[in-house]
Parts: C-alpha cells; sequence; structure tokens
C-alpha cells in the first residue's frame, strides 16, 4: 500500500516510517524538519520538505499518490503551547487543515491522526479515561489537538472518507529529543547520563501514562491495514505512573543517586492522567507489550550511544 506520513522524520513518525517499510508499504514523507531530522528517514521512504501550510503541498499528494495519510506532524510541547498559543494553532490546527484540503483535492480516501490522549481529556475522575469521556484540555496543545479531531471528522463527512484517530498517551524511547519535544523521560534521562541535575515540576505526584514508541508505530501499523475502523480509539498502557518514580528508575538505570531537585509547578499541566486502551484492543487487536520497565531499559541504551557519537 502507498502510505504518506507526515511529520516523519520526527521522534514518533520515524518509528512509524520504520514499521511500514518492515511491512512492505510503500512510504513518502513530508516533513519541513522544523523539529525533524533528515537522517531519522529510512532510505527506502521518500523525503518531501515540506510544511503543510504550503500551497505545493498538492503536488507532493499529486507525486505520492498515497491510498492513506497518516498524519503525525504536529507542535508536540505543551509548554511553548502557553507561551505562543498562535504558532500552536497555526500547526496544528491550521497545518491539518491544509492537509485536509490536500487530501481532498487529491481524492485520499483515509486518513489516521495521531491525536493526544492525556492532554485532551485533560483533569477528570474517571481513571482510566475512555474515548466517551468530556474533553477538558487545560493547554492550547490539548485544544489544538481536539480542534483538529473535529476538522478531520467534518472532512470525512463532508468527503465520504474514512478518519481514525488515534488518541496517544505520553510516548517515549529512541529518537525523543530532550530539547524538541519536551518529553520528559528524554529531559531526564540526557541530563542524568550528563550528569546534570533533573528538576521536577511540583511535588512530583503528578501522574502519567507512559507508552513505549515502539507499541504506538504498531498501533498507526494495525490502523493503516484496518481499512473499515473509524472513530476514536486510545492508545495507551493503562498503567499510571508519578513523574518521583519516573525519576528513581532512570536513577537506578542511569547509577545516579542524586535525589531531583523541584521547581514550581507549571501552567496547563494536569494532575493525573490514564488511558482506556479497551477499543483499540476491540478494534485494531493493539495492546501495549512493552512494560515501563524494558521501555526505559532501551531507551536509556540508546541515549548512552548517542552521548558516545
Amino acid at each position: 500500500m502507498k502510505v504518506l506520513v507526515t511529520g516523519g522524520a520526527g521522534f514518533v513518525g520515524s518509528h512509524v516510517v520504520d514499521r511500514l517499510l518492515a511491512e512492505g508499504h510503500a512510504v513518502d514523507v513530508v516533513d519541513n524538519l522544523a523539529t525533524g531530522r533528515r537522517e531519522r528517514v529510512a532510505s527506502a521512504a521518500r523525503l518531501h520538505v515540506c510544511d503543510l501550510r504550503e500551497a505545493r503541498l498538492d503536488a507532493v499528494l499529486t507525486s505520492a499518490q498515497p491510498g492513506i495519510v497518516v498524519h503525525i506532524a504536529a507542535q508536540a510541547a505543551v509548554s511553548r503551547s502557553v507561551v505562543d498559543p498562535l504558532f500552536d494553532a497555526s500547526v496544528n490546527v491550521l497545518g491539518t487543515i491544509g492537509l485536509l484540503e490536500a487530501c481532498r483535492r487529491a481524492g485520499v480516501q483515509r486518513v489516521v491522526y495521531t491525536s493526544t490522549g492525556g492532554a485532551g481529556y485533560g483533569d477528570t475522575n474517571v481513571l482510566p479515561t475512555p474515548e466517551d469521556h468530556p474533553l477538558r484540555p487545560s493547554s492550547p496543545y490539548g485544544v489544538s489537538k481536539i480542534t483538529a479531531e473535529r476538522y478531520l471528522e467534518c472532512w470525512a463527512g463532508l468527503t465520504g472518507g474514512r478518519a481514525l484517530t488515534l488518541r496517544l498517551a505520553n510516548v517515549y524511547g529512541p529518537r525523543q529529543d530532550p530539547a524538541g519535544e519536551a518529553g520528559v523521560i528524554a529531559i531526564f534521562t540526557s541530563r542524568l547520563l550528563a550528569g546534570a541535575p533533573c528538576v521536577v515540576n511540583g511535588d512530583g505526584e503528578q501522574t502519567r501514562d507512559y507508552v513505549y514508541v515502539g507499541d504506538v508505530a504498531d498501533a498507526v501499523a494495525r490502523a493503516v491495514t484496518s481499512k473499515d475502523v473509524t472513530g476514536i480509539a486510545n492508545i495507551g498502557t493503562g498503567a499510571e505512573t508519578t513523574v518521583n518514580e519516573l525519576y528513581r528508575r532512570l536513577a537506578r538505570l542511569t547509577d545516579v543517586r542524586r535525589a531531583a531537585e523541584h521547581g514550581p509547578a507549571k501552567p496547563g499541566e494536569q494532575r493525573r492522567s490514564l488511558l482506556d486502551a479497551a477499543r483499540a484492543n476491540s478494534l485494531l487487536g493493539w495492546n501495549a507489550t512493552t512494560s515501563l520497565d524494558e521501555g526505559l531499559t532501551h531507551t536509556v541504551a540508546w541515549f548512552r550511544k548517542e552521548l558516545k557519537r
């Protein structure tokens, strides 16, 4: 199958591209390389350096002629969305609209979109949180990603296309940029290995559902071949981990005995996040198979290797 992946030079996108290539798909990648890296794109995939908001995106889709588009490209940092919500909305909302319009003109009939789980639901007393729970995003990032979901639904209704949204938990793993996408596991791991102190926001008892990037790539690959599956599905582990516990595990793996420092809580950060992924299992046959300890071990090993380069 011909698949076009937006954001395929980024952290999650590059893993998805690798998985799709391994399964025999022909893959084109669209990435503006603002945070993505050219060297992350496998040689078997064709890279188009293009912003989703550019008019020449039409030419890219005409050239690629994809049967399905996997939309991963995004402004992914909650902290940046709080500081600059206009930029966040420009990328996540207007970029998505630009892509969907290009898909309409190119006759693309299926889109798989990676949205946000925790940042979309916000703080809730229903844990694990199912897809039908009211959405209460507390950051501009959460608002923009959920807004893009609504545009995707509208596109499907107007064009007769089929749309599937995967609401991801907190993704971590090799290739995550501690400076760009602000994943706490990447930040802590890089600082611990460099001998630098780690700062925990607030009391550190806030929780997240950490899902390994390889499991996310598996979910997307299943979505690509599940042509008739539409709607929304959470992609998470169903396990809740505090930031304090996360630091302790990473400190053990990196042989660091220094305690974390604590700073003020960040605005827009929710207290607890845990996703119910039963629908993904029912529709896609998907479950997270990588334990947190296993995933952290892989992640630390990758960062160690990167430091030696």
